[in-house]
């Protein structure tokens, strides 16, 4: 049993870390790569920062706008170029002769119709037939022309002098001598010799095309090596912004070289490492459970780095604002499922790690980290929708209030608000809203349970209880005591009591299976194990563990609830049984297997006061007499025997919290049976 231990030990060892490594690289993978301008600015707000001059020598570029229009208007002059492709007009041709030999409609024909035609479409070939979509672009065009490739030589030909197939079908019919009759050559058909022989040259004119937009200048100007740029304070007009977004966008391009980009990447993964290593370590050193936990880790870490890459996408391909990102998400599903402290770690290191990548990162890091705070403030548990919607309008509340200071702050004017930040606030309060349902999709992903799962669950009107109750009435009403100690001394020693209440409540749903076998659903003077033999008794008694286990199995009870099954006797004795038998067969040796529950013993505190509830509510019947000292003599009898037994070693328990559940245990139960005030009869009168 050690060497399994250990094996188990050893590769979390090894799962934990790898997990870790796995998500610095796949941070650093997608992490943005373009070199990163020092400084944020809008136009029409101060600057933030002291003195700026130019580090180096730079031109500045145009506005997209004004660059766009100059390339518009020296395009207005462009004209695309097209080819001429010889071999359709000899097709054309070769088929009309075959034809005038082959087929009647143009075999009848006379022999100067014939003539006719064929010197016709050679003209209107020569001359150049085009796509009827292109002709009517170019004509719509500034210039009305286009550029005619003949081998190595273009000519500039106006769209006017070429035909499309329409117009060169009513040419050749409108062009006919008085000798010819133009009905007969309508018969013939000869539109199906008339194809478009002046083809687009898609590639010749791409490339002419941009170097025509080449000819206008990207820039106007160039800012000398320390030259004065703007100071604190002073607002950034639309010069100022021109000339430093030509200085970011030369910083940016500067370090797309190899050696810097390679010192980058080295940057950006020690600074992720950090992050991560800064939180495996938080783990390591302060949550050692959560830290053991493989799906806490896997689903903590999934979390942290869903969102950072969100944010390296949001940034680099500029989908939305940043603002829009709910990450107090992170926030809420590591406080529901596990705690407060390892919530805002969590939350802490997400924000960082996001914050080098978005704009302004001052500003997003006191907004998000409000936020966060408020998050875990306002959940401190979670049982409720109500909480999270509540909860959803003060991260809202939180958003607008911070928000609006820091502009006040730095602006020191209401009028500098930019109140669309607002509406992106409202969006992400729209998607918190909807966390309720990833609550819902964690806990079926990774086997968690929310204290809303646990409310639900501990409705007695839940079909599985209502089946105990009616079933097994005394177990029943045995399970909602039980429900009441353990709910008592887990409030007292600071564990889950909505757990351990839940727990409590399902926790001899296998008695379903023998009901009648348990004193508490046995009526006066029925007694179904009399003239079994006492290996029997046991063994049904035993086997409600494992009747429980499959029950809850099947109607799907999460793992949480059923460990409440399995460890409640940990693996104790029926002792009554066992004790009878030995009286009953003096000097011979027993298998002990056969009254031994199955186990495990608890592991966990909710566990152990479990175990320790349901055997001093259960001992608790047979007492003559309740008073304070019967109780405490009770409750010390039967919790220092499983502690002497050793059922609670492998629980997170110290001796005196153990106490402190002994002192509530005998509160509660002194309360439970208290005696009651005897009614007066009414005499009547004589």
């Amino acid at each position: 049993m050690q060497t399994k231990k250990k094996r188990i030990r050893i590769k979390t060892k090894i799962f934990v870390p790898l997990v870790f490594i796995i998500a610095v690289l796949f941070t650093t993978y997608f992490f943005p790569r373009q070199g990163s301008f020092k400084y944020n600015f809008n136009e029409g707000r101060p600057w933030q920062y002291g003195l700026l001059t130019a580090p180096f020598d730079f031109p500045v570029y145009k506005p997209a706008a004004q660059l766009k229009a100059e390339q518009d208007s020296i395009l207005e002059y462009y004209e695309p170029y097209f080819v001429v492709d010889e071999e359709i007009q000899k097709s054309a041709l070769a088929e009309f002769d075959a034809d005038a030999n082959l087929k009647a409609r143009l075999a009848e024909l006379a022999p100067e119709y014939k003539l006719y035609v064929r010197n016709k479409l050679n003209e209107v070939f020569d001359n150049g037939i085009m796509r009827s979509e292109d002709y009517d672009r170019i004509y719509q065009s500034h210039t009305q022309a286009l550029r005619l490739k003949k081998g190595n030589v273009a000519e500039s030909r106006k769209v006017e002098t070429f035909f499309t197939i329409r117009s060169a079908y009513e040419k050749v019919l409108n062009d006919v001598p008085s000798s010819i009759d133009a009905d007969i050559l309508k018969a013939a058909n000869i539109n199906e010799y008339i194809h478009e022989n002046v083809l687009y040259d898609a590639i010749t004119s791409e490339k002419a095309q941009n170097e025509f937009i080449q000819q206008v200048d990207i820039s106007h100007g160039m800012v000398q090596r320390g030259q004065r740029i703007i100071d604190q304070g002073e607002i950034v007009g639309p010069q100022t912004y021109n000339i430093l977004s030509s200085l970011k966008r030369v910083t940016e391009e500067q370090s797309g070289g190899t050696t810097r980009n390679n010192w980058m990447l080295l940057g950006q993964f020690m600074l992720i490492l950090f992050m991560f290593g800064s939180f495996y370590t938080y783990l390591l050193y302060f949550r050692p459970a959560e830290y053991r936990n493989r799906k806490h880790v896997v689903f903590m870490v999934l979390l942290i780095a869903f969102f950072v890459l969100l944010t390296a996408i949001t940034v680099r391909f500029e989908l939305f604002s940043i603002y829009i990102v709910p990450y107090a998400i992170v926030t809420i599903l590591i406080r529901t499922f596990i705690d407060s402290r390892t919530a805002l770690f969590a939350s802490l290191t997400t924000i960082i790690m996001s914050s080098l990548m978005v704009p302004f990162p001052f500003e997003f890091i006191v907004i998000q980290i409000a936020v966060a705070m408020v998050s875990i403030f306002m959940l401190k548990e979670l049982s409720e929708r109500s909480q999270l919607i509540k909860s959803s309008f003060f991260i809202l509340l939180t958003y607008i209030v911070v928000y609006t200071g820091l502009e006040l702050y730095q602006e020191g004017n209401v009028n500098e608000i930019n109140w669309v930040v607002l509406v992106y606030f409202l969006i992400n309060f729209i998607f918190i809203m909807f966390s309720y349902s990833l609550v819902y999709l964690v806990e079926r992903s990774f086997g968690f349970i929310s204290g809303v799962s646990l409310v639900e669950l501990s409705n007695i009107n839940k079909p599985l209880l209502k089946e105990l109750s009616e079933k097994a009435p005394g177990t029943f009403q045995h399970s909602l005591q039980v429900s009441n100690l353990a709910m008592a001394a887990a409030a007292k020693l600071g564990a889950n009591a909505s757990l351990i209440r839940t727990g409590a409540l399902y926790h001899d749903i296998g008695k379903m299976a023998n009901p009648a076998f348990f004193t508490e659903n046995q009526a006066p003077g029925m007694n179904p194990h009399a003239g079994l033999p006492y290996e029997e008794s046991a063994r049904i008694i035993i086997n409600h563990v494992k009747d429980g286990l499959k029950i809850a199995q099947k109607h799907n009870v999460p793992q949480q609830i059923i460990d409440f099954i399995e460890t409640h006797h940990g693996t104790s004795m029926p002792k009554f049984f066992y004790i009878s038998w030995k009286n009953a067969n003096p000097g011979k040796e027993t298998n002990e297997a056969d009254f031994r529950y199955p186990g495990p013993n608890p592991f966990s505190k909710e566990t152990a006061i479990m175990m320790m509830a349901d055997a001093v509510e259960a001992s608790s019947r047979s007492l003559p007499e309740y008073t304070e000292e019967s109780l405490r003599n009770l409750v010390d009898k039967i919790i220092d025997a499983q502690v002497a037994e050793g059922y609670f070693k492998s629980a997170p328990i110290t001796f005196k919290d153990i106490q402190t559940v002994k002192d509530v245990f005998v509160e509660k139960l002194a309360t439970m049976y208290h005696s009651r005030i005897a009614y007066p009869e009414l005499k009547r009168p004589q």
